[in-house]
């Protein structure tokens, strides 16, 4: 079987991780070529396809993804037969890949330790600017803290996402963020002439995994909707009036 291509990050080696794009697939047109999305309307032998090439070039035996709302809610991943309805997953499974899907949100790969040493979770979570404003990444944070896993050990990733000179939001967007947190003003630039800014939604998130108590953080600083040819990308698919889109993901597993 064919691997895709995947970059990884230094910060959470040696765990098995990869953040990929569309590139090593089997899909066929606007999904081309490794669209993992079990929601998108390409044909679903080639997402199974898909979704098995990346789940084998991590050593797992599945990739399990959350059926995504933008919500603030966390599942823990027991069995490789698990998709529940959660913008954050956890397990402590080996043999399983956790999955992330994104299109332009924010996707946050982490890794944590109960005994301060070996790396004995992994998390998920995908974060667009509802799911921060709810809480999905204090959500995270506290679930695995519950899990006794120690806070300086939490090591977390941000993948491919849209930055901020292609992502523009009205004021509702701008004044949801600002009430929850004011020093987020500073992730906004205003257009001129205009009731619009452009976001910087990264560092939204990192700024949530700060709040919470994550020190260890690392960024891809890589732009979905700029990089047609390897990443999928909603809002490029809205901006250029095409009927459905692919996902990308961002998978980890534990060693």
């Amino acid at each position: 079987m064919t691997a895709p291509p995947f970059q990884t990050d230094p910060l959470l080696a040696p765990t098995p991780h990869g953040f990929y794009g569309r590139q090593g697939g089997v899909s066929e047109g606007i999904y081309d070529s490794l669209n993992v999305g079990l929601g998108s309307e390409d044909i679903p032998a080639h997402i199974i396809t898909n979704r098995n090439r990346v789940a084998a070039s991590l050593g797992a035996q599945n990739l399990i993804t959350g059926y995504q709302t933008h919500s603030n809610t966390v599942a823990e991943v027991t069995s490789a037969d698990d998709r529940p309805e959660a913008d954050a997953l956890f397990t402590k499974e080996k043999g399983i890949a956790l999955g992330v899907l994104s299109a332009d949100c924010v996707p946050v790969l982490m890794t944590g330790s109960s005994d301060g040493k070996k790396v004995d979770i992994i998390a998920t979570a995908h974060a667009g600017w509802k799911g921060a404003v709810a809480g999905i990444i204090e959500n995270l944070v506290m679930r695995l803290q519950h899990e006794q896993v120690h806070s300086i050990s939490m090591k977390a990733v941000i993948g491919p996402a849209i930055s901020q000179s292609a992502y523009q939001v009205g004021t509702d967007v701008y004044e949801k963020v600002t009430s929850i947190d004011p020093a987020a003003k500073s992730f906004f630039i205003t257009e001129t002439g205009r009731e619009t800014f452009l976001f910087n939604l990264p560092l939204f998130v990192r700024s949530r995994l700060e709040a919470a108590g994550v020190t260890q953080i690392s960024h891809l600083d890589i732009c979905t909707y700029a990089n047609p040819e390897r990443y999928f990308s909603y809002r490029r698919t809205t901006h250029h009036k095409e009927s459905d889109y692919g996902r990308q993901v961002s998978a980890i597993t534990l060693a």
